[in-house]
């Protein structure tokens, strides 16, 4: 299977005969009972479903409840070298669910338990299946919160699988920084531990970091140890509108220089705000335009957003218009957080193919700017959104799956939008993660003896290659 950019996929991974994969779906049906099907339109939701990567459906799906459970079925996999590929919500943007050599797909979504809340440390033990969500509306009362936010309603152990971050990550990090530790199964069926709830550690490898990011090609996380905040006493955001992406990029990297604490700040271009008005109701100016929030007291809330004002103004930006409304906070969140719907909403019937970059934040402006005049020249249609306050934005061209040449123009403008992310020393993906879409990107970001190094260790866990291949490496 090839990648994009070129790179040769899952080449160390051999597929079991066909007889043994009917021998092992024939047991796990055995043992599994309801909990396992083979039905073709439960198979297909269990693979890429979000954005333009083909649809690549496992043999078979098994729901476990238990981490024992998941052992149990990665040790029958291992024996005849079936695939395993883990399944959270399925809300990953890379293609990590697809299963292109077949096998069996463990669907953790029953594994919902929140363990328990340890709110004097401001930690918390999960099972894999609890989604962001459902972990803020239990910690709600107790004063807490979880401030990683992808967007989407995802569970907490895809977002640790794919090292996701979000809209709060200019303040609170990415799931990097929240994991403390984790339970994992290995391919060979072994349950391990790394970290735990010690807010450091000099001990040893730091396992925790390399299962986090790992798209399940190392093994599938069953239990997660993390970090959380204190609600903050005052919350204020808005909108304010910008003459040209230019003036809005400079004004986000003023705003980080000068240390303002913000939580979100989030870049809409002009055709991104237009898709947002026509989806989500609103009247923005439709013109390039930043969100924001800033967390603290009411005294602090305050002064950053009449801070924040005055630097926008200085490069033509404005009026900052803010408010400490919940009720007019979360309606323009939700705008934000349907971006991805209200892009796809402007050509009826087209496909989104959506695409992220990071670059370093003194470049972010030379980087959005040039990647707007791509757009025009391959003559698409692709929003442009982005969690800016750490250089990372989002790209979603739109396409016609039938139309071939159009196909080819996006292929292209992907290749140059990570290759002038890399040359500028940013990155091919900033939270997106790699999977089927961005694997043949990573020799560019790269250099080889790097490389060698992730198949090492991939071939040290995984020798057989049976934990999602064709991913990553």
């Amino acid at each position: 299977m090839m990648a994009e950019g070129g790179a040769m996929l899952g080449e160390g991974f051999r597929a079991p005969a066909p007889e043994a994969t009917a021998g092992l779906l024939a047991r796990l049906q055995a043992r599994f009972g309801n909990r396992f099907t083979t039905s073709t339109a439960i198979r297909a939701q269990h693979a890429n479903t979000v954005t333009g990567n083909p649809n690549q459906p496992a043999d078979a799906v098994v729901f476990a409840q238990t981490t024992q459970e998941v052992a149990e079925i990665v040790r029958a996999c291992a024996l005849v070298g079936a695939p395993v590929i883990a399944f959270g919500t399925g809300t990953s943007l890379e293609g990590q669910i697809n299963a292109p050599f077949g096998g069996v797909c463990i669907d953790l979504s029953q594994m919902a338990a929140i363990k328990a809340v340890n709110a004097e440390d401001l930690d918390c033990v999960v099972e894999p299946g609890v989604t962001r969500k459902a972990l803020n509306a239990h910690l709600r009362d107790l004063g807490l919160f979880f401030p990683i936010d992808p967007g989407a309603d995802a569970s907490l152990g895809g977002m640790a699988s794919t090292r996701a971050s979000g809209t709060n990550a200019v303040r609170y990090g990415t799931m990097k920084d929240a994991v403390l530790g984790l339970t994992a199964v290995t391919a060979s069926g072994e349950i391990v531990r790394a970290g735990g709830r010690a807010r450091k550690s000099a001990a040893g490898y730091d396992l925790t970091r390399l299962f986090v990011g790992a798209e399940g090609t190392l093994g599938i996380i069953t239990e997660l140890t993390l970090k959380l905040a204190g609600l903050p006493e005052a919350v204020s955001g808005g909108v304010c509108p910008f003459p040209s992406v230019r003036a809005a990029c400079d004004a986000v990297i003023v705003t980080i220089q000068t240390g303002l604490p913000v939580a979100r700040i989030e870049l809409l271009d002009a055709a991104q705000v237009r898709a947002v008005n026509a989806y989500s109701k609103l009247s923005l100016a439709e013109t390039p335009t930043l969100f924001l929030e800033f967390h603290g007291t009411d005294a602090s809330v305050k002064e950053q957003s009449e801070r924040f004002g005055e630097i926008a103004e200085s490069f033509g930006g404005g009026p900052f218009d803010w408010a400490t409304n919940p009720e007019d906070r979360t309606r323009l969140w939700q705008a934000r957080h349907d971006a991805y719907w209200a892009a796809i909403a402007l050509r009826p019937g087209a496909k989104g193919l959506s695409t992220d970059v990071c670059v370093p934040i003194s470049r972010l402006a030379d980087c959005v700017e040039a990647t707007e005049k791509d757009i025009a020249e391959f003559g698409l249609i692709s929003p442009i959104v982005g969690h800016v306050g750490d250089g990372n934005f989002h790209c979603l061209p739109l396409f016609d799956p039938e139309n071939a040449e159009e196909m080819g123009r996006v292929k292209a403008f992907v290749r140059r939008l990570v290759e002038r992310a890399v040359a500028m020393g940013g990155t091919c993906t900033g939270e997106h993660g790699v999977g089927q879409g961005k694997a043949g990107y990573l020799p560019l970001e790269f250099p080889p003896g790097t490389l060698a190094m992730m198949r090492a260790i991939k071939a040290a866990v995984d020798p057989q290659g049976i934990m999602n291949p064709g991913k990553i490496v």
